[in-house]
């Protein structure tokens, strides 16, 4: 697929077939999320992969009293940020954003379906990926993402506005 194709063809994905993501398939997904910039390279995430079904079911229960999507999920990854990681205090957020949009795009480049749930910043979900994932307390818990074959098929939307953009001034 296109960059550009697979960038304005990308849908968030809640609804997964029962066909397996494979293990070639997620090391593909953590190679693209890895190869993401950072700040002064300090690549300071760590990536939680999730593929039992037991984990994946609990999950869905201990995200916001129920995210039903990890049920059928086939696979999820969690996205950490580790502030020791670090090279500028203050970009792991960036970082970590980075290296998440890098593993939807290869996603959706692979046929694969996800959608970004943010956990940082929200108090019960971060406790809800600690209780689940075992996440130390010094990592924070950033973003998780459910994965496998859509269930749904969603148009691309264009969502050029011009009048969002400002040329040389406001």
């Amino acid at each position: 697929m296109e960059t550009i194709k697979t960038i304005m063809t990308r849908r968030s994905i809640r609804a997964f077939t029962d066909v397996p993501v494979t293990e070639v398939q997620i090391k593909i997904l953590l190679e693209a999320a890895m190869n993401a910039p950072s700040a002064g390279d300090g690549r300071p995430w760590h990536f939680v992969v999730v593929t039992d079904r037991a984990k994946l079911d609990a999950l869905a229960d201990a995200l916001d009293e129920g995210k039903p999507m990890f049920k059928q999920a086939q696979a999820a990854v969690l996205i950490c940020l580790d502030e020791s990681l670090e090279k500028f205090k203050g970009f792991g957020p960036q970082d970590c954003s980075c290296a998440a949009m890098n593993l939807q795009l290869a996603a959706h480049d692979m046929g694969l379906g996800t959608v970004w749930v943010a956990v940082i910043g929200v108090p019960p979900r971060v406790a809800g990926c600690r209780k689940v994932l075992s996440v130390p307390e010094h990592i924070t818990p950033f973003a998780i993402f459910p994965l496998g074959r859509p269930a749904e098929t969603l148009p691309g939307e264009f969502r050029y506005d011009q009048s969002r953009i400002h040329k040389d001034c406001w």
